[in-house]
């Protein structure tokens, strides 16, 4: 069902993420780094964080660019990090049509997935379409707002056509969220130096394959093993 709601949301909520548009620059980590630690910075992290846990759709491109690319150097972030709420909502994610008696709970469990982890790609879509569902249009937004924020950044910070301009993501799961708002099929996974590469059925697209960036992540795994 997943799938089908990618779709609903770009046609109900207008969802545009376009790396051509924003533009293509490779993450900077130690500038990034440098100013999310400056509290003279418009980009110390704490202050961008408040503000998006209070749902600021002011929030511009570089801010979300800061709050995602940045999340790599915060305490909290685990590259394999799972919702404490995945068994509950696995079975609203494999009905067929939700009903209406499940709306509040799936609001609630998801809301709580992203207070522990506000980049949780899957958790923001399945809101957007509960929220439509409930007849929440003002929440709806507000959480495809989100949702396209994130995808801008990480459509904007490489090409996918190669290793060195791979698209750089803070999880694996990102990975196939974009495919599949894209409507992309991956066929394989396999990893080329530091980045991920997922290939598709020969002749299908325009490419053979996409690069995601993973290095942030192998460091946080070499990390977490020490």
């Amino acid at each position: 069902m997943l799938k089908q709601i990618f779709i609903l949301l770009i046609f109900c909520f207008g969802i545009q993420v376009h790396s051509q548009e924003i533009g293509f620059t490779t993450p900077d980590y130690k500038a990034i780094e440098k100013e999310i630690n400056d509290k003279n910075s418009k980009f110390y992290y704490p202050k961008l964080m408040e503000r998006l846990t209070k749902n600021d759709t002011l929030l511009s491109h570089d801010e979300y660019r800061h709050l995602y690319l940045g999340y790599v150097f915060q305490p909290k972030y685990d590259a394999f990090w799972k919702s404490p709420d995945e068994e509950q909502l696995r079975k609203y994610y494999d009905k067929e049509e939700l009903e209406a008696s499940d709306y509040d709970q799936i609001i609630k469990l998801s809301n709580h997935t992203l207070s522990e982890f506000p980049f949780d790609l899957k958790q923001l879509n399945f809101l957007t379409y509960v929220y439509h569902l409930k007849g929440d249009e003002a929440s709806a937004k507000i959480a495809s707002f989100r949702f396209h924020s994130i995808m801008n950044v990480i459509l904007s910070s490489g090409d996918g056509k190669k290793c060195e301009t791979g698209f750089h993501v803070i999880m694996v799961e990102h990975e196939y969220i974009l495919l599949n708002l894209f409507e992309i099929e991956s066929k394989g996974q396999s990893l080329v130096d530091n980045c991920d590469y997922l290939s598709f059925e020969k002749g299908v697209y325009n490419v053979d394959g996409i690069y995601f960036n993973i290095e942030k992540m192998l460091e946080n795994e070499k990390k977490m093993l020490r």
